[in-house]
């Protein structure tokens, strides 16, 4: 084989290249890309992927599911129904309002407003609403909440 400049062994540049590629290989993968780990102590009552709890977001929403839903922001946590006027009481109507305050499934961090208006005169009248109405609506979304805990954490 004349003229060849073959000679079948690794030549000391390619010897080189191939070490160079692998020392940047390890480096590299020594590294980690720089993520941060996960906090996987967080508490089950915080774990949101919205603005707010998402267990008092959802049992909000299971709550109201019988009136007509006028703006719900997951991000602000406000749920806004629009009027519903009971099939039973046809001269009433209420309007409920839920803010959820914080990340956190407690009690405080839920408010409820409700309007209640009656019929009069062919219009509407503002009329008082009972405070023990507005608690037993925060009781009922507060149980859901909790149950809804519960059940994503298996107890």
């Amino acid at each position: 084989m004349t003229g060849s400049t073959h000679t079948g062994l690794l030549s000391a540049r390619s010897l080189a290249t191939a070490g160079f590629c692998a020392v940047a290989a390890l480096a590299l993968a020594g590294c980690g890309g720089g993520r941060k780990q996960v906090n996987s102590s967080i508490a089950p009552s915080a774990v949101t992927t919205i603005g707010v709890n998402s267990y008092l977001w959802r049992a909000s929403l299971d709550s109201l599911s019988f009136m007509p839903l006028l703006q719900s922001d997951s991000a602000g946590g406000v749920i806004v129904t629009d009027w519903y006027v009971n099939p039973k009481q046809p001269g009433e109507r209420v309007k409920v309002t839920v803010m959820i305050l914080d990340k956190d499934l407690r009690a405080d961090a839920l408010r409820v407003t409700a309007q209640r208006e009656v019929s009069a005169n062919g219009g509407w009248t503002a009329a008082p609403v009972q405070a023990a109405t507005v608690q037993k609506l925060e009781d009922i979304i507060l149980t859901r909440a909790r149950d809804l805990r519960r059940d994503s954490i298996g107890g």
